[in-house]
């Protein structure tokens, strides 16, 4: 296997660990295998006393397209797949005890935007570029897009993205509160590890404390809107037709390459 198959690259940086989606030709969309590398990554980096802070990101052109469309169009097994027991409603891994850290370094489209929402902060590059296409393509959110969205943006802003399905840019992310900070394309992944390197160089525990802290409190508002989300997708996947995604696929995909290259 070459540097090239690898689907998912991990580097370790010191006590930061760096997980890159490496499918840049599809634009690091996600098949079921690779929902599964990550889902296992982010479990090992939990386990990991030598890892602190973990940073998501993708390989250049994009950060992550969401899910594959030739597989979702087909056998649908990305979205299908039976949830696994150990990962709660809304969450595409099992959630550690130390953060994430999403470097968004271009298109965040749908599922790669619920990616990204599961990160605890995020920092951008300025190509950067986030869309919620659900609606273009007819299909139901399950990873926490209705709960995290509204949460970071507002609801009338997260409700316009879900909505219309249009791209928001880097800067308009940063001034609605969807990311934290915008940097030079070129400086994206060292901005990412200076910062996860400095909280990897705080106190362990104050850390985690802190970050428990700040779930628990959070919890009584997104884990209720996450299991309405659920309810929602599972009966919504009881009339799922794979054929609607590959038939609109062409057309989806045309509109949005229109709207990153305004």
């Amino acid at each position: 296997m070459t540097a090239d198959d690898v689907t998912l690259v991990q580097e370790r940086h010191g006590r930061v660990l760096v997980l890159r989606l490496n499918r840049p030709d599809a634009r690091n969309s996600l098949t079921s295998g690779l929902i599964g590398e990550i889902q296992r990554a982010q479990v090992a980096a939990g386990k990991d006393d030598g890892v602190d802070a973990v940073i998501l990101t993708g390989t250049d052109p994009a950060f992550c397209a969401g899910l594959d469309l030739a597989e979702l169009g087909g056998t649908g097994e990305n979205l299908m797949a039976v949830p696994d027991p150990d990962i709660p409603p809304g969450h595409r891994w099992k959630p550690l005890s130390k953060p994430v850290i999403g470097a968004i370094n271009g298109a965040a489209v749908t599922g790669g935007l619920e990616l990204a929402l599961g990160c605890d902060f995020l920092i951008a590059s300025e190509k950067a570029r986030f869309a919620d296409t659900h609606a273009r393509f007819g299909l139901a959110p399950s990873w926490g897009m209705t709960a995290r969205l509204p949460a970071l943006v507002g609801r009338a802003f997260a409700l316009r993205m879900s909505l219309s399905g249009d791209f928001v840019d880097a800067q308009t992310a940063l001034r609605v509160g969807l990311v934290t900070e915008v940097v030079a394309h070129d400086t994206l992944l060292d901005r990412a590890l200076d910062v996860a390197s400095t909280i990897a160089g705080n106190d362990r525990s104050g850390v985690r404390t802190l970050l428990a802290s700040y779930r628990r409190a959070e919890r009584h508002l997104l884990d209720p809107a996450l299991v309405v989300e659920q309810e929602t997708s599972d009966e919504w996947k009881k009339t799922f037709d794979p054929s609607v995604v590959a038939d609109r696929r062409s057309s989806v995909i045309d509109r949005g390459r229109d709207q990153v290259r305004r």
